[in-house]
């Protein structure tokens, strides 16, 4: 299924999941679709791995928690995000280290201070392996961090923005 590309959201110098200084990092990128989903790309290395090449559960978690969490900006700006009040996570199939993966996320459900959303991630053969549904504080950067994260650590990624995704 491919999804049409509208624009990439920001990302951070140390952020797990988005880091681009993190060495341990995902080096994630997100990208919003013409449908009002998110998708982030990402490769996940040796050094999230749980059983022999297979990624931790726990950063399956992480990236569905960020991709449901990021979701919000579409709807608001790119200083507000998702504060994690509840997560559950469905395992589905093990996660393979070493190729590129993709998670989808999206809001389902919006008030005034709260949201909630569910997110896929997809293996490179389009099969769903991890599902995930969370509700979500509203918060803006600056309720959260200070001024010099804002200027310093946040910023659009100089990668180019891919026209189209293909979960498959």
């Amino acid at each position: 299924m491919n999804h049409k590309i509208t624009s990439s959201q920001h990302i951070s110098k140390n952020c797990l999941v988005c880091g681009v200084d993190n060495d341990f990092g995902l080096k994630t990128r997100f990208y919003e679709t013409a449908d009002k989903e998110l998708i982030a790309v990402f490769k996940p290395l040796p050094e999230h791995q749980s059983y022999p090449h297979v990624m931790h559960g726990g950063i399956s978690a992480a990236i569905l928690d960020e991709v449901i969490g990021r979701a919000i900006m579409m709807t608001t700006d790119s200083n507000t995000f998702g504060v994690t009040i509840e997560l559950k996570v469905r395992y589905k199939s093990p996660v393979p280290l070493g190729v590129e993966l993709k998670a989808v996320g999206r809001i389902t459900k919006q008030r005034s201070r709260t949201f909630e959303g569910t997110g896929e991630l997809y293996l490179p053969n389009g099969d769903v392996a991890v599902e995930a549904e969370g509700k979500y504080m509203k918060r803006r950067l600056d309720q959260i961090t200070d001024a010099e994260f804002v200027a310093n650590e946040w910023f659009v990624s100089g990668d180019s923005v891919p026209e189209e995704i293909c979960l498959k």
